[in-house]
């Protein structure tokens, strides 16, 4: 039976923990969701703040730019499953006998530790539209009229796209290899001795047991496509015409710039509450493809 003194000691241990969750992150949810019920600037003092009840709400599923950029968050998504892919493929050939294979995980793990920064800087350089190598590259074998990339809106947000991917992959690929390296090699010699093909194996085995490492990297990827913001912000700012504006970008501009506090809030919710039905429907949806 657990004395008081063994009792005491654990919330002494989560204390802290918990007094950053309650300070940090539970208050000012509840604020957020004060606000967004009100029409108020945080500049203006809280004597201005005036309650204007769901109308921040009715107001954003009337707003165009809103929701190109709830559209633009939407596709993403398509983030995610891409770079699990590449990661789980890169991450089986590391994990077999190759050559040089420390060196290549500090490679791909370099642009995910690297300053954004620095990322959307050596980034804008390849996709100038002009002078940039890739376009150099296009013109050389033919192409008369490469995409101008960042500058086109039509290729704006799939540039910031393969570049999430390329940021991404080191992650990925990391967390994948702890986790090929934890599957029992019986599984792979009972595989072969039943004759099974290199297909069968990666499908039957390989698969299956990485399936918690996948579902864990499905659901923090689609929770980290919704927070895009750095790399947005300093390459397009949103542009060209709203064609790489996200939520949490519009919700910045919207608070910060235009100071509209209350409007900002209601999309905190709005975005909050959408995220977390998309965590809820992953986590009931892994029951049928998960193995623990």
């Amino acid at each position: 039976m657990k004395t008081w003194k063994e009792t005491a000691t654990g919330y002494i241990f989560i204390g802290p923990m918990m007094l950053g969750v309650v300070v940090l992150t539970i208050i000012p949810l509840i604020a957020t969701i004060l606000l967004s019920l009100v029409d108020w600037n945080f500049v203006s003092g809280l004597n201005q703040m005036k309650f204007v009840g769901l109308n921040n709400f009715s107001r954003l599923f009337n707003d165009d730019t809103f929701f190109t950029a709830f559209k633009n968050n939407i596709l993403l998504l398509i983030v995610v499953p891409v770079t699990m892919l590449f990661s789980l493929l890169i991450a089986i050939v590391l994990n077999k006998k190759v050559f040089f294979k420390d060196g290549f995980k500090v490679i791909y793990f370099m642009p995910y530790i690297s300053s954004i920064v620095a990322v959307a800087a050596v980034w804008r350089v390849l996709m100038h539209p002009t002078y940039g190598p890739i376009n150099e590259f296009l013109k050389s074998i033919g192409m008369d009229n490469p995409p101008k990339w960042l500058a086109d809106s039509d290729f704006a947000l799939l540039s910031v796209m393969i570049i999430m991917v390329w940021v991404q992959i080191g992650y990925n690929l990391i967390i994948y290899i702890a986790a090929l390296q934890n599957i029992p090699k019986d599984l792979y010699e009972a595989a072969d001795i039943d004759g099974a093909s290199a297909w069968a194996q990666f499908r039957n085995v390989t698969v299956p047991t990485l399936s918690p490492t996948s579902f864990f990297l499905l659901v923090t990827g689609v929770i980290s496509s919704f927070k895009a913001f750095d790399l947005i912000a300093v390459l397009t700012q949103g542009g060209p015409a709203d064609s790489t504006s996200v939520i949490v970008y519009y919700l910045y501009e919207t608070a910060f710039i235009n100071l509209r506090s209350g409007y900002s809030s209601a999309m905190a919710v709005i975005l909050l509450a959408f995220v977390l039905l998309l965590t809820v429907l992953q986590w009931l949806g892994q029951k049928k493809w998960v193995n623990y």
